[in-house]
């Protein structure tokens, strides 16, 4: 198939597609004192992802937004992480804490969604997880919740990891005594004579 034109007949550049999903979740101005007053830059919190187990977030700060966006960005891609799913969610309960921002996360059947809200639930979506349930407790801080997101979906053992039976114990042989003197001695009963039995 020949390559779309442009209007002066100039083949047009192919558009690369994105490998990843970057979603901005939150950007906030910051300040910094100085002698001659305040510097204001800005602070961009980054999520990729590629739908296929992979997720990572990245916090930036630059002089612009778009250079804040596009340093969290390659910070995100370079601390991805790889998530272990099962039937698309997740194979146990998890959670952790990151300062004061608390996440438990726990799996769902088939069909439940995903119930998570705020960046929580943007994680999971580029991470390609369908059923999950969620709960954030503590701080509603977003770069902690985010953070702490990532703590407990990278502390997932993965089900083929799992413990599911154990084998027969194994019998320890037993040693037995080559002479007398190894035997342990028996306790030897203590015989009360006659004389000190009362008779009631």
């Amino acid at each position: 198939m020949p390559a779309p034109m442009r209007r002066n007949n100039r083949p047009m550049e192919p558009v690369e597609e994105k490998q990843f999903d970057e979603r901005v979740v939150h950007i906030d101005r910051v300040a910094r004192v100085v002698k001659g007053g305040r510097r204001f830059r800005f602070r961009a919190l980054v999520v990729v992802g590629d739908h296929k187990n992979r997720v990572g977030i990245g916090s930036a700060k630059g002089a612009d937004v778009t250079a804040a966006v596009t340093k969290a960005v390659e910070i995100a891609k370079k601390n991805m992480i790889t998530i272990s799913l099962y039937k698309g969610t997740l194979p146990h309960e998890v959670e952790a804490k990151v300062g004061g921002a608390k996440i438990f996360i726990k799996p769902a059947s088939e069909g439940t969604g995903l119930i998570a809200g705020g960046v929580v639930r943007t994680i999971l979506e580029v991470a390609g997880v369908n059923n999950v349930l969620s709960k954030s407790l503590g701080s509603a801080n977003k770069t902690n919740t985010a953070y702490a997101t990532i703590e407990a979906l990278r502390s997932v053992v993965p089900a083929k990891l799992w413990i599911t039976h154990y084998g027969e114990a194994e019998s320890k042989p037993v040693k037995t005594p080559k002479s007398e003197s190894e035997a342990k001695p028996v306790a030897k009963t203590k015989t009360i004579p006659k004389e000190k039995v009362v008779k009631k």
